[in-house]
């Protein structure tokens, strides 16, 4: 006993010494365990070499269910537990969402149950019957996505319970990224609220020249036709999902690699777009780079991209009809990822999803006829092309009974490819580990409490109308005549004596097939708010038996009768002023072009009026003939109550000056976008010396040359001022700038030009100083804008030679890729640094190790005394392991002991040391307790036996 104690005793000393003497050995230990979260790709990659064939092939599809039943005897329910898929698509159409009641509770019941199915698959055995045994399958969260691009139907899947937002080209209207970022956070933190872990846009298309009309035209369904723009709008709103969110949504950019100039709906058609790959990274691909790896920072990135069934001519040559589209085309898709900024991404985890596999546009390209259709082949031949996550959408084969049947098919056949073909099982590897690391980043842990949306987060759902009305109002347009002739043919607001007549375009939307119809937007939606905010309670500047309200489907009727006394021809020629609420001009909706045919065929009804049209959807449906017989045309992009509202004010002079641009080209005012956002040529830029800021205003020329000492040899930075467009936003990046040096004198240097890129509206550059005298800078742009030229004077040269630089343009800042960080598994870290280790000192060994055996010895000898010699060397060993244990866990950096460390400082092993004291001497006397009792018992029964 004797013995172990002095070993004991050197093992304590020594301990603490090889920490001190070491600098990290002691923290070392620590490091045996994660100081840090584990990285989701490191938990991913473990999990993956854990998943049996069936799991990880489950993973890589997303399917399509009908109605809200998920329960045991449904296709869905077997799907999840049986077959592990990786995710679910809600959709209207569907029937996956109901309403207009209980449309939010109805949902989080929907995604709760969904995702405790998926639990329960991994509490139950399931069959392999490949191997011929049971297993028990792992938990894994499904992905739960939908499309919810704003402004209601047709584009969002949920129509009621939200908060009305805007859609895309209302925000791009704004040119504001705060009003995009501020939209998606509200967005993000209600979708997070029901569960629903994948959002399936925003659409980061650019509609660089708008057909109206055309099947493929995408009106409101883009930010803008300005690349750059899209791109930083596009930053600003996922970066406010993700914040909304608090990371618990993915963000999935849509349509890669952009579909702007399509001639074809993408659900009905493969379309081919003609474009060189130069092209293409300058238009369509740049805000995909914005989004991916050129995005500022991670909450700015997109998780992942949805890629489009379309063909571009150039990545993959003469199109011909056999030509696969991009998210069927290897080649093509590995092209598009190995540029810079994609390649970063993929790099970092990056997920692609595949567009709907099941849509008409596949089906046609694979079989023209429409008759035959190899759902297998298809899902095989998407994976392969590049895609991670298959979109299983209407994916019903020919001979298939049913969309449940081709979907275990083709699972089936997909585990039997794994087993068979090392080269699919790899690329299957590759796919999972994307999809898993995704959803790592989504949950920290794969804990259903954690996947469960929290039922009281519906109250504050639904609450936010500010946001929406901010938009609108920031977004607002006029868009004919300019402002300077609006105060002349529009004066003034309607007087209380006159009568105006409201027109709205609407159409009758269902949330499910069962659900009750409702109006996109009320006939009399115009006409209340007029009420609302000037009627006879609020200022009483209308009369309500001077307004009306009728539809453009009562416009059309009327129309279709031809000249004579119907109620509409009379309210129309009684008015004095005749307002418009027009949607999108839709052959299939022969209502939409009611305003259109009145213009054209019933002018005289107008005459002496005052006609007022409010776009509430894209700004280009009206040619260059229909706005010469308006009075004013105002675009507002959507129909949501809060736009109606800024339309009133509009009508009634309320907002001015109109604040926003329109964000595409509209031909018939003349407007395109592309000189519309290169440099007005109406302001004038200053050129600075490009000093380190000191917080003061920038000056051109004297102030600075007092705090510098120019001379030969000596590199001279300058910069401009911020460079604006014609509507006072700063000039897209990229906008080229021409640098020009010139020196004076006798005997002076050529003069030298450098040409550079903007950034956030400003150019910079370098010039190295070759003369004495005065040189001057100026610069040029295309359209010329003023300037206010640099002048700085070289005072002579430097006492040694100084190497001449060569003349360079500075180049334009890129987004560099981030280090990757290194992965460490659960069991190792790097060490900390010996200043992190606050007790492997001597000070605090010393002190630590002089009061355990204080402790310890006090122990002994107090126990000796009692004449317990075995319980006196039981009460020291224990007290000294006691603190020793307790010491050691305050070194290395656990729960508890990094606590103590933080708030005792270099004591912490002091108090750690006597609180193991404390703990072994209370074992010892529970121990001596129970043996006595245990002792007191066995006399007694031997007393009762005698």
């Amino acid at each position: 006993m004797r013995t172990a104690l002095r070993l004991l005793l050197a093992l304590t000393i020594l301990f603490p010494l090889w920490g001190a003497a070491g600098g990290t050995r002691a923290a070392s230990l620590g490091s045996v365990l994660p100081q840090q979260p584990v990285p989701p790709e490191s938990r991913a990659r473990f999990l993956l070499g854990q998943l049996t064939p069936q799991e990880k092939v489950g993973q890589l599809v997303l399917i399509t269910f009908q109605g809200q039943s998920v329960g045991p005897d449904t296709p869905v329910y077997d799907l999840i537990t049986r077959y592990h898929i990786g995710g679910v698509v809600l959709l209207a159409r569907n029937n996956n969402i109901i309403g207009p009641e209980n449309t939010l509770e109805s949902t989080q019941r929907l995604v709760s149950q969904l995702q405790q199915n998926s639990w329960v698959a991994s509490t139950q055995p399931s069959f392999d019957p490949y191997t011929e045994q049971n297993y028990t399958p792992h938990y894994i969260p499904l992905f739960v996505a939908t499309a919810q691009e704003g402004d209601g139907a047709p584009y969002s899947q949920i129509l009621h319970g939200l908060s009305p937002l805007p859609n895309q080209m209302a925000l791009g209207a704004t040119w504001n990224p705060d009003l995009a970022q501020q939209t998606g956070a509200v967005l993000g933190k209600e979708l997070a609220a029901l569960g629903i872990n994948m959002l399936l846009g925003p659409s980061l298309d650019v509609l660089e020249s708008p057909n109206p009309g055309v099947p493929g035209d995408l009106g409101t369904r883009t930010f803008g036709g300005d690349p750059f723009w899209v791109g930083v709008m596009g930053q600003a709103f996922t970066r406010g999902v993700h914040q909304g969110s608090s990371g618990r949504l993915a963000v999935v950019g849509k349509y890669f690699p952009g579909r702007g100039s399509s001639d074809r709906a993408p659900d009905a058609e493969v379309a081919t777009i003609r474009k060189t790959l130069e092209q293409l990274r300058q238009i369509e691909l740049a805000p995909f780079f914005a989004v991916t790896g050129n995005a500022p920072n991670p909450q700015s990135q997109v998780d992942a991209l949805l890629t489009s069934h379309i063909r571009y001519q150039g990545l993959q040559g003469n199109i011909r009809a056999t030509t696969r589209p991009i998210s069927f085309d290897p080649q093509a898709f590995s092209q598009l990822m190995a540029l810079p900024a994609l390649q970063v991404w993929r790099d970092q985890g990056g997920l692609t999803v595949s567009d709907s596999l099941g849509s008409q546009a596949v089906r046609r390209f694979y079989d023209p006829t429409g008759v035959n259709f190899n759902a297998r082949l298809v899902a095989r031949d998407a994976l392969l092309a590049g895609n991670d996550l298959l979109y299983l959408g209407d994916f019903q084969g020919t001979d298939d009974p049913d969309a449940y049947t081709t979907i275990v098919r083709t699972l089936e056949f997909f585990t039997q490819k794994y087993r068979e073909d090392p080269a699919f099982a790899q690329r299957v590897d590759e796919a999972v580990l994307r999809i898993l690391t995704l959803k790592y980043r989504l949950y920290s842990d794969f804990n259903l409490s954690l996947v469960i949306p929290d039922s009281k987060a519906l109250d504050d759902v639904g609450q936010d109308t500010q946001t929406g009305f901010e938009v609108a109002r920031q977004a607002s347009t006029l868009i004919s005549p300019d402002a300077d002739a609006l105060e002349t043919v529009l004066s003034r607001p309607p007087q209380l004596s006159e009568r105006i007549v409201f027109f709205t375009d609407s159409y009758d939307v269902q949330q499910c097939s069962v659900c009750p119809e409702e109006p996109v937007l009320a006939v009399d939606a115009m006409q209340k708010a007029v009420l609302r905010l000037y009627g006879p309670a609020t200022g009483g500047q209308v009369q309500p038996r001077n307004l009306l309200s009728y539809s453009f489907e009562n416009l059309v009727a009327m129309l279709d009768l031809g000249p004579g006394k119907t109620e509409v021809e009379y309210r129309l020629r009684s008015a004095q002023w005749l307002v418009f609420l027009m949607l999108d001009v839709n052959p299939e909706r022969p209502a939409s072009q009611a305003l259109r045919r009145l213009l054209n065929e019933r002018p005289e009804l107008l005459r002496d009026k005052r006609v007022i049209v409010f776009a509430l959807n894209a700004p280009y449906y009206l040619d260059a003939t229909d706005i010469s017989k308006i009075t004013a045309y105002y675009g507002l992009y959507s129909k949501g109550p809060q736009f109606v509202e800024v339309a009133a004010r509009l009508l009634f002079n309320e907002i001015r000056p109109l604040p926003g641009a329109l964000p595409v080209s509209v031909y018939g005012v003349g407007y395109d976008l592309i000189q519309a956002t290169a440099p007005d040529p109406a302001q004038t830029v200053g050129i600075y010396l490009d000093l380190p800021p000191t917080g003061g205003e920038p000056q051109s020329s004297a102030e600075n040359l007092t705090q510098i000492n120019l001379r030969v040899g000596d590199l001279l930075p300058v910069r401009t001022g911020v460079i604006k467009d014609h509507n006072g936003h700063p000039v897209p990046d990229g906008t080229p700038v021409e640098f020009v040096l010139q020196y004076s004198g006798e005997n002076a240097p050529a003069p030298k030009t450098v040409t550079v890129n903007t950034v956030n509206g400003v150019a910079r550059t370098t010039f190295p100083i070759e003369g004495l005298g005065t040189i001057s800078v100026d610069m040029r742009t295309e359209p010329a804008v003023a300037t206010t030229p640099l002048q700085v004077d070289v005072a002579g040269e430097r006492p040694t030679e100084t190497p001449q630089p060569t003349l360079t343009a500075q180049p334009t800042a890129t987004m560099q890729p981030s280090p990757t960080p290194t992965l460490y598994p659960a069991s190792i870290r790097p060490a900390p640094t010996p200043e992190e280790n606050n007790l492997a000192n001597l000070g605090g060994w010393l002190l630590a190790v002089a009061l355990g055996l204080f402790v310890s010895w006090t122990a002994y000898r107090m126990t000796l005394n009692e004449g317990q010699v075995r319980w006196s060397m039981r009460a020291g060993l224990a007290a000294l392991i006691g603190g020793l244990v307790c010491y050691i866990y305050a070194v290395i950096p656990l729960p508890g002991g990094m606590w103590l460390r933080e708030h005792a400082g270099l004591f912490a092993g002091t108090l750690a040391m006597l609180l193991g004291n404390g703990l072994g001497l209370w074992g010892v006397w529970w121990w001596r307790n129970q043996e006595s009792s245990r002792l007191l018992e066995h006399g007694n029964n031997q007393t009762e036996e005698k």
